[in-house]
């Protein structure tokens, strides 16, 4: 009985710190309630003939995340990237594409329990691992 009350008891405590893990914060939802279906475009303006050249777009889903991002030079579009998201709310992909359309880089996310990234990987155009990027939170004595 005591093995049994023990396993439950584990149990739910790894059950809750998942169901915590999945449930964003209320700034990164009162956040993105405020960007659905957003579309931001950055322009610069040359101080002496006036000319107006686009920037950057950011596009917003009608849950407020960022779904795509494109930085434009004078000559077009230099990079656009795409970001998947997990039922989680938390982005588990993006990918960078070139000026050409093609995939420059695929990023996939691992989180922690506490929802902060734990590793980032990095992969190629022709789908290799590139490499693996390992996120450490330190928090300082006071």
């Amino acid at each position: 009985m005591k093995k049994l009350l023990a396993t439950l008891v584990l149990f739910l405590t790894a059950f809750s710190a998942i169901s915590n893990a999945q449930v964003l914060d209320e700034v990164t939802l009162a956040k993105r309630a405020a960007r659905r279906n957003l579309t931001i475009k950055e322009w610069n303006t040359d101080p002496k003939t006036k000319t107006r050249t686009l920037d950057n777009v950011v596009t917003y889903d009608d849950q407020g995340r960022k779904v795509e991002e494109i930085e434009y030079n004078v000559y077009g579009m230099k990079w656009r990237e795409v970001y998947e998201y997990g039922a989680n709310g938390r982005i588990v992909k993006d990918v960078r594409y070139n000026e050409k359309g093609k995939p420059t880089i695929v990023r996939k996310y691992e989180y922690n329990a506490d929802g902060t990234k734990k590793k980032q990987y990095n992969y190629g155009p022709d789908g290799r691992l590139q490499h693996v990027k390992v996120f450490e939170y330190i928090i300082p004595d006071e």
